[in-house]
């Protein structure tokens, strides 16, 4: 592994990501409610599909060849390219704060939140991830690896709409159908 090229940066900010990204559960309050188990798996297996197909060692272990080769520097710039992504992310999970769960909960005292990250897209997480996934697909360039990406873009639209219905559910129509319709789901300024 080369030092400060793609092959490095790219892990270390994914690790970075992960172990900061579970690190902070502890700030999350208890779950109150949740949905059932059995609809919970359609995501999980889209969103673990795709990480497995994005990366690289993937592609190379199946013997998948390279659509295009972005070059050491083109790498290494896109991995900078992940880091926008991640921020988003944990602009909307500090935003949540203890409201904030990995799974679709209801917190005690949960509520409709709609400032911030949420009044851009009503999943900036998922948004956020979905670009550093992107990008990362696009330099591993291959045909396996967008086909992850197609993956993890299904798996986070399955979870948000679980979580929609749930919030729906659990909070009331008029709360969330409210604030359904004034912001975007996944994609800014797109309704």
């Amino acid at each position: 592994m080369e030092i400060v090229g793609p092959d490095f940066l790219f892990p270390l900010f994914w690790i970075g990501w992960a172990v900061s990204w579970v690190a902070a559960a502890a700030w999350s309050s208890p779950a109150v409610q949740r949905p059932p188990g059995s609809e919970i798996w359609p995501y999980r297996v889209m969103l673990t599909l795709g990480v497995v197909m994005i990366t690289g060692q993937t592609s190379q272990f199946l013997g998948v060849p390279r659509l295009w080769d972005v070059g050491r520097d083109g790498g290494s710039a896109l991995a900078f390219l992940t880091l926008p992504g991640f921020a988003f992310a944990w602009w909307a999970r500090i935003h949540l704060g203890r409201l904030w769960s990995g799974s679709v909960t209801r917190k005690e005292g949960h509520r409709v939140v709609d400032t911030g990250p949420y009044a851009i897209v009503r999943h900036p997480i998922y948004t956020g991830l979905i670009w550093a996934t992107l990008v990362s697909a696009v330099a591993v360039g291959t045909i396996v690896s967008l086909l992850g990406i197609g993956a993890m873009i299904l798996g986070f639209w399955l979870k948000a709409r679980l979580e929609e219905r749930f919030l729906v559910q659990e909070l009331g129509p008029q709360a969330y159908d409210t604030y359904c319709r004034s912001v975007p789901m996944l994609l800014p300024f797109r309704r």
